[in-house]
């Protein structure tokens, strides 16, 4: 488990978009945590959370991260929610440097008015919704990290060079 860096925080935060760059830029390999979930289930999260409920979804998503933790040289990009389990968060801590992508609610509703593959966000008012998540994770987020990273309103570049700065890469 060498030179592994995960990133976490809320939807919408960037993590994939800075993931796969920070991963090319790096010359290591990138792995999201819900694509892979996808690709191993062969359907989507959406369907997921329909059969087996967010309960289920999270068992899948702790499963993935342990086996995405065992590879080397990865960027590995977390589902927001990855971080609610404390068997997660422990394993969260095995990576040599877990970044938390900090942004807002205004920045989460901008990034995310389109998608329609969010479960936690098939709800009217979009805006409660991700208040309500953001004060239940922020601590667990802050928890976790190594290192906190502002990503709202910067250019994923941005974030990457100064990711790649702050940990001297």
């Amino acid at each position: 488990m060498a030179n592994n860096i995960c990133l976490i925080g809320p939807m919408g935060a960037g993590k994939s978009t800075i993931g796969k760059k920070l991963a090319e830029r790096l010359n290591m390999e990138f792995v999201d945590c819900d694509d892979e979930i996808q690709a191993r289930t062969g359907t989507t999260i959406s369907v997921i959370f329909d059969i087996e409920g967010e309960s289920g979804f999270r068992d899948r998503e702790e499963k993935i991260l342990a086996d995405l933790l065992t590879r080397s040289n990865t960027v590995i990009a977390t589902g927001g929610g990855c971080i609610l389990r404390e068997s997660s968060r422990i394993q969260l801590q095995q990576a040599d440097s877990v970044i938390y992508l900090k942004t807002d609610v205004g920045e989460q509703l901008k990034r995310t008015s389109k998608s329609r593959h969010r479960p936690l966000l098939d709800t009217p008012d979009r805006e409660s919704r991700l208040t309500e998540i953001a004060a239940e994770r922020e601590p667990l987020y802050a928890e976790v990290a190594t290192l906190t990273i502002q990503s709202q309103g910067r250019k994923s570049v941005a974030v990457v060079e100064e990711i790649i700065d702050k940990l001297a890469l």
